[in-house]
């Protein structure tokens, strides 16, 4: 759909916007995005902090990598237009639980289930959603543990709690997840259709691969392994 119409539907609810009106809608959307950054800067700490420990008592470290983003304004109109809401800030807040996201790649499946365990345990994150496509992989081989937690961010005056979607992986998951998204999200060109059959292939090849590195894994000193059961 062309981007002017999305916003255009998506502001359905707003026919009567002054300029003014617009104006401080924008301030209100500048200032809604500053409280997911810092949602998630409040759990990226959590998550190095765990790393630093981690690594101090056990010598290795569970995690691999963390990268964030916000979604930007259009992806955002897309979202509401597809679920039929008006672009206003409460449909934002209230009805979009990934405008904020991190991404947590691990070396071990083990790994990603105990990284989310430690974060789930702290007193101030709230578990919202769990999504295990690990354990039950989409039709298409992706593989990842999703979730949607709520973490509690404090101001000069207020508390807020902030949604965030994370999603933990291991390296191996990422490296098909991320190949998979170039082959298939651009706009200019289609696939043939083998391709899907091939993508679906090569991610049971690389879980195949997961589970033996996890075999493997249980040599290292003190490893010990978790899975869906402990989250």
């Amino acid at each position: 759909m062309d981007k002017e119409l999305i916003v255009k539907n998506a502001m359905g609810g707003m026919k009567d916007f002054t300029p003014a009106k617009v104006i401080n809608t924008a301030l209100e959307f500048q200032q809604l995005l500053m409280l997911y950054e810092s949602g998630i800067k409040q759990i990226t700490t959590k998550f190095e902090i765990l790393e630093d420990e981690f690594e101090s008592k056990h010598q290795r470290n569970p995690i691999s990598s963390i990268s964030s983003r916000i979604k930007d304004p259009m992806s955002i109109a897309e979202k509401l237009n597809r679920k039929g809401l008006d672009l206003t800030i409460d449909n934002m807040v209230n009805k979009l639980h990934d405008i904020a996201g991190i991404r947590v790649t691990c070396p071990f499946v083990s790994d990603v289930y105990h990284v989310m365990q430690m974060l789930l345990n702290q007193e101030d994150i709230k578990l919202i959603k769990m999504k295990d496509y690990i354990k039950e992989p989409k039709d298409n081989g992706y593989r990842s543990l999703h979730v949607i937690v709520k973490v509690g961010v404090y101001f000069s005056d207020h508390k807020r709690e902030i949604p965030v979607e994370i999603q933990i992986r291991t390296i191996a998951m990422d490296f098909w997840a991320s190949l998979e998204h170039q082959l298939h999200y651009k706009k200019d060109y289609s696939m043939p259709d083998d391709v899907d059959i091939e993508l679906k292939n090569i991610a049971d090849t690389i879980w195949n691969t997961d589970s033996r590195m996890q075999k493997l894994a249980k040599n290292i000193p003190g490893f010990v392994e978790y899975g869906p059961e402990t989250v």
